[in-house]
């Protein structure tokens, strides 16, 4: 029994070395060598849309396509930007999802939506979802800041202008993706998009932008956690309260609006949903003080006990690059390698426990930067002259 207890005892001594040490086998030792081979395959199905992944991706839900394209879009605009000499390989990339997606929107809005939001009318007269208008409008707007075409820069202004007049025309400034239903991931990238847009052509909607986070922090702002919610009526009444699935890609996308708002919604989502133990990091979907008792499509499953949530560590990437939080991102990436299973072949690198979207969405992450602090130095410029 001596024998026994000794090797126990030597059994919990190992791991209680080897465990907190076991992050040091999982760190990436220079992440800036995935962005190549992370490109190197989305260049692949970026051109190819209508691929198996696409296909097997709209299958598990057809706004996931659209947004992949989006955050594919942006991430080779960011490469172009960042790599000018190999400016126009980044673009055509760029160039095929956008092509694609406006094709496709020409097939209705059920091509990109799920079926639920095909049974009842909008609230807005005019019907349009702002999921839509806004993804196109980003991708639009990344790509004429890039390299204006002339041939698209009418077809970013008019869709601005639909965008500009939806928001207008809602009673909280917040427009609908689906009948009676706002998403603030949707209206923040949407007025993300305006932003690029005013900056290419000289327009100015920073009244409506400042109106719009009047209106967010009087409606769209939990009372308990100070977090903006997910998912309201076209009057404003709270469906879904706080997600980090929603919060960390809002609050990227608030930079473009207002910055000290996204500051602050950055700080308490960090404070209230990230985790983290012995060099890893995760992010759980709802905080402890607004939980939300069953999971949607877009959150997914949550491991219990330990809090963490694929849809919300996945974009909390975006935001700790965005925010450059650098502790962040390293353990985001120590647990993205140990959990997530990294296949690297001749197509270049993937996720084997993620999808189309989870590596456009990190690809993003990792380049992101030229697009954001260009845009925002043109118009600091602008105001100073």
């Amino acid at each position: 029994m001596r024998r026994v207890f000794s090797l126990l005892g030597l059994l919990l001594v190992a791991t209680a070395v080897w465990v907190p040490s076991l992050h040091l086998w999982f760190r990436p030792s220079d992440v800036r060598e995935w962005v190549p081979a992370l490109a190197a395959r989305q260049r692949g199905w970026g051109s190819q849309v209508g691929g198996p992944e696409r296909a097997m991706l709209r299958h598990l839900n057809p706004e996931w396509d659209l947004m992949a394209r989006t955050f594919s879009a942006l991430a080779f605009a960011n490469l172009a930007l960042r790599e000018p000499e190999r400016k126009a390989e980044h673009l055509a990339v760029v160039d095929a999802l956008v092509s694609r997606t406006l094709e496709d929107e020409l097939r209705g809005p059920e091509f990109f939506l799920l079926p639920y939001g095909h049974g009842k009318p909008f609230q807005d007269p005019r019907a349009r979802s702002l999921f839509i208008e806004g993804e196109l409008a980003l991708m639009l707007a990344a790509r004429q800041w890039v390299e204006p075409r002339e041939d698209w820069a009418p077809l970013l202004r008019e869709r601005v202008d639909r965008i500009v007049a939806q928001i207008e025309r809602s009673p909280i400034l917040a427009a609908e993706s689906y009948p009676d239903q706002g998403w603030t991931f949707c209206n923040t990238m949407a007025l993300a998009a305006v932003r690029i847009s005013d900056a290419l052509d000289g327009r100015d909607h920073s009244a409506l932008r400042a109106r719009w986070v009047a209106s967010a922090r009087e409606h769209l702002v939990d009372a308990r956690t100070g977090l903006l919610v997910a998912e309201f009526t076209y009057q404003g009444r709270t469906l879904d309260g706080p997600e980090g699935s929603t919060l960390w890609l809002a609050a990227h996308m608030l930079q473009l609006v207002d910055a000290d708002f996204a500051r602050e919604q950055y700080e308490r989502a960090r404070r209230e949903l990230v985790g983290a133990l012995w060099g890893f990091a995760w992010a759980g979907e709802w905080p402890e003080a607004a939980p939300k008792s069953v999971a949607d499509v877009d959150s997914g499953p949550t491991i219990p006990f330990v809090n963490v949530n694929a849809g919300s560590s996945g974009l909390a990437f975006v935001a700790a690059g965005a925010f450059e939080d650098t502790a962040l991102m390293e353990g985001l990436l120590t647990s993205l390698n140990f959990a997530a299973f990294p296949v690297r072949d001749d197509t270049g690198l993937r996720f084997a426990a993620g999808n189309v979207l989870s590596d456009a969405v990190l690809l993003y992450s990792l380049t992101q930067g030229p697009l954001w602090r260009q845009v925002q130095f043109a118009r600091r410029m602008e105001a100073a002259r």
